[in-house]
């Protein structure tokens, strides 16, 4: 019996091992448990990812809490070489023994990781230093938005990430120096504003810096701190910020003060080595599809003419007839009746007014969602230090373990920018029906792969969100004049988006040639414009998904209806959509497909 018992557990160790080594180094058996393998080795080697994510502090794991991402050339370098090791991996499965819902997981992954593979060659052709979310400002961002501080231990992490600071600046000075080095630098314009921003950041005194306010808020409210070491946390906050923070801050400002001395005023990323290749890989890579430049050219000046025709006959009708819509529109938008005081009472209006439109759309969709998202979203202002350079409003997923909302994010550095008649389609595209539910569902799909509850394709994402206002106008949520005109006149501005975009990175357009563009065709404020078009400087491509996606996902639901008649429903058809978490173009085209051929099937029977 003893010998038996002896052989069993030996027997046992040998299978253990048989299953954990290749699990754990090498390929695994189960490619269920190399999807798990390979997210697990990227989040912890990202703990500012697992911290956003909250997938392990509901175990009370938080190793990753007094950590900050290695941002290093190095590491970097390190990752590409990874993701092609995985890719290897994954494609020596067979796919063909795998079920229906294994090949769509395996065409998702493999998707994804030959774009990072085929990205690798322009790995460094980006500014991480910039106006829209560079590290100098994503990093406090993080810091106040991101790292949660409601215990002891929670705080003391955030003393100690705030003296990694250095660190991690003195490793993105390094890739700015190593980006330089291969003939990439920002335009002068970006390090014009990226270092008032900086400036304007170190400026006050260690006590009065926003991430000692914040921490000193947050330290108070945490009940099982006495006086004696809440007093000890502030010192040290306080101490990190002076001997840390602001050191790391200087020596970044010296650099981008160096790099001002050699910046030009080119803005198009046609400059850049490669220049016309990295554009073209930008392009496929945020639209998931292998349209040219040119083609999304003509369709951008094609999309402008379409909408400002109907907008046209709208402004008629209200008496404000006339050939120039974006005159037009500017005339509205300066119009008392649909701007708010330009006070703090008036900008506390327009967050409870956004939040009143989500709440009252969120009432109303059961007759088109069978799937709605448990998580809650909520307003809040876009932090004042990140105001003058950020975009008009952004969301922010809720953590997984349900310590957050959702939130959309509200610039009010200008209360222009939330004309009345553009509020609805503004919540309708950040919250609800769109990010925050596509983003939401996907994060509580049951039995998917963990990647594909977070893996993002932005042509997916924000077509979802266009696709939301659109949705939203056609169940008669803007059944006001104005409203419409607001929805119409966001539409175009993604219409205009897509011809900006390719006129500036591959028709050799200047900053001011699309920032006159966009004024003369949208109306829009000029503070949003001037925002919108340094944006696509610093991230060339992102722009032009959201139409690319839109209509996709508006051809696809029309040919559903076309052959599907009278058996076709748009809570199906959304299900479709939304249930298998973000995917790209093609792979969506298929699913669609496949259900429409099931519903065919059925009916045949």
């Amino acid at each position: 019996m003893k010998k038996f018992l002896v052989w069993s557990l030996l027997a046992i160790a040998i299978g253990g091992a048989l299953f954990l080594i290749p699990t754990i180094w090498f390929k695994p058996w189960s490619i269920n448990h190399f999807y798990a393998r390979t997210f697990l080795r990227f989040a912890i080697r990202h703990p500012m990812l697992l911290s956003q994510l909250r997938i392990l502090e509901p175990m009370g794991i938080e190793f990753h809490a007094n950590d900050l991402d290695d941002v290093s050339v190095e590491f970097q370098l390190e990752e590409a070489r990874w993701a092609a090791s995985q890719l290897d991996i994954l494609q020596s499965y067979d796919r063909d023994s795998l079920d229906a819902a294994g090949k769509l997981s395996y065409d998702i992954l493999e998707w994804f990781l030959i774009d990072s593979v085929e990205g690798n060659r322009f790995l460094f052709h980006n500014y991480p230093v910039n106006q829209l979310f560079g590290v100098q400002s994503e990093l406090p961002d993080f810091m106040i938005n991101v790292h949660q501080i409601d215990s002891p231990g929670s705080a003391q992490t955030f003393i100690v990430r705030l003296n990694q600071f250095g660190r991690y600046l003195d490793q993105t000075i390094r890739g700015l120096q190593y980006r330089e080095e291969r003939g990439i630098v920002p335009p002068k314009f970006v390090l014009d504003k990226v270092l008032e921003g900086m400036r304007r950041f170190r400026a006050p005194e260690p006590k009065e810096n926003v991430l000692f306010v914040h921490f000193q808020g947050k330290v108070a409210s945490i009940e099982q701190v006495d006086d004696a070491r809440r007093a000890r946390f502030l010192a040290d906050a306080e101490q990190a910020v002076e001997t840390t923070v602001y050191p790391a801050y200087d020596r970044l400002i010296a650099e981008a003060e160096r790099l001002q001395l050699v910046a030009t005023t080119d803005d198009g990323v046609w400059k850049l080595p490669n220049g016309g290749d990295f554009y073209a890989y930008q392009l496929r890579h945020y639209t998931t599809t292998g349209m040219s430049a040119d083609e999304i050219h003509a369709l951008g000046l094609e999309e402008v003419e379409t909408i400002q025709a109907e907008m046209s006959s709208i402004l008629e009708s209200v008496g404000l007839g006339t050939s120039d819509v974006g005159h037009a529109m500017t005339v509205l938008g300066d119009d008392s009746r649909f701007l708010y005081p330009d006070t703090d009472e008036g900008r506390r209006q327009i967050l409870d007014d956004y939040q009143t439109i989500i709440d009252d759309v969120g009432r109303g969709l059961s007759p088109i969602f069978n799937v709605i998202p448990g998580a809650a979203v909520k307003v809040e202002p876009i932090p004042s230090f990140k105001q003058a350079t950020s975009t008009v409003a952004y969301y922010n997923a809720p953590p997984f373990d349900g310590s957050k909302p959702g939130i959309f994010y509200v610039n009010l550095r200008s209360v222009r920018e939330h004309p009345k008649f553009g509020m609805r389609t503004l919540a309708y595209h950040e919250a609800v029906p769109g990010h925050h539910f596509q983003i939401a569902i996907a994060q509580e799909l049951k039995e998917v792969p963990f990647f594909r509850r977070v893996i993002p394709f932005t042509a997916f994402v924000e077509g979802w969100a266009l696709y939301a206002e659109k949705l939203a106008a056609e169940r008669r949520f803007e059944d006001d004049p104005y409203d419409r005109l607001g929805y119409l006149q966001a539409q175009l501005f993604r219409a205009v988006r897509l011809v900006v975009d390719t006129g500036i990175h591959s028709k050799r357009w200047t900053r001011e040639e699309a920032i006159d563009y966009m004024l003369q065709n949208t109306g829009m404020a000029e503070t949003d414009v001037v925002a919108e078009i340094e944006r696509y400087i610093v991230n060339p491509g992102q722009a032009c998904a959201y139409k690319v996606g839109q209509l996709e996902i508006l051809k696809l639901r029309t040919r559903a209806q076309e052959r599907l008649g009278d058996r076709f429903d748009i809570r199906e058809f959304h299900d479709v959509v939304l249930t298998n978490g973000a995917v790209p173009l093609v792979i969506l085209e298929r699913l669609v497909d496949q259900w429409i051929e099931s519903v065919e099937s059925v009916s045949n029977q």
